[in-house]
């Protein structure tokens, strides 16, 4: 039975042979090839959260404003933005679309600044997919 002393030697001596190091005659070791597992971890890369960018409807906004605004922010085509204001429209809520949380903020916030310098009260919001 090896001890933790011969233990470590013989790591110490695998480690040597594994890089060339070991030097037959030098009178260490028995001259026995020692071996060595080099292993290496790939990093996991985790997918940012996702969120949702919502229009509210209220009473006041013109509908063809929203349209206007989903086509501008958020690069629908004419059919697709008249379907989502219709939804609002009818829901009180629609989805424009599914982002990361910066471009999803960057979104809302455009938005929010468009419709008020436009004197419109549209609120749009983001929320956690």
């Amino acid at each position: 039975m090896h001890s933790t002393f011969h233990l470590a030697l013989d790591v110490m001596e695998a480690l040597r042979s594994a890089n060339g190091a070991s030097r037959s005659g030098s009178g260490e070791g028995s001259g026995g090839a020692g071996t060595a597992v080099v292993t290496k971890t790939k990093p996991r890369v985790k997918r940012p959260n996702m969120y949702r960018v919502l229009l509210l409807n209220d009473d006041y906004t013109p509908m063809e404003f929203v349209v206007h605004v989903l086509i501008r922010f958020f690069n629908k085509n004419q059919e697709d933005a008249t379907r989502i204001m219709l939804h609002v429209h009818q829901n009180g809520v629609g989805e424009c679309g599914v982002y990361t949380y910066e471009i999803a903020e960057t979104k809302v916030t455009q938005v929010m600044d468009f419709a008020r310098k436009h004197q419109h009260p549209l609120q749009c919001v983001m929320e956690k997919k």
